[in-house]
């Protein structure tokens, strides 16, 4: 039997279950699921880093943004307000759309 020990939508295991194979689960601490949902950040931002195309940096994308969506709730927020903070940086330091590669800054 294969051992995952990640983080896994709360409907994997229905769809597990509908294959017919065995699993196990448990609930997380809060402790313990704020830091599996950091690194369920960062493994689908090495499989975003990882696309070999476009189709498939997209639902990496859509995965990280889930977990941005929980995370913003764990720290009290939410997207709404991540995306006015977004905004704010935007205004006060630009985005990244101009591809600005600074190489150095003299002391």
């Amino acid at each position: 039997m294969p051992i995952y020990n990640k983080l896994v939508r709360d409907l994997i295991p229905q769809v597990i279950e509908k294959t017919g194979k065995s699993f196990d689960t448990t609930i997380l601490s809060e402790e313990e699921y704020h830091s599996e949902l950091r690194k369920k950040l960062q493994e689908e931002t090495d499989e975003y880093i990882n696309a070999e195309d476009d189709q498939s940096a997209v639902e990496e994308l859509a995965d990280m943004l889930e977990l941005m969506n929980v995370l913003a709730e764990q720290h009290g927020s939410s997207m709404e307000e991540v995306e006015k903070v977004r905004k704010e940086k935007a205004e006060k330091r630009g985005s990244f759309y101009d591809k600005v590669f600074l190489i150095s800054v003299e002391d």
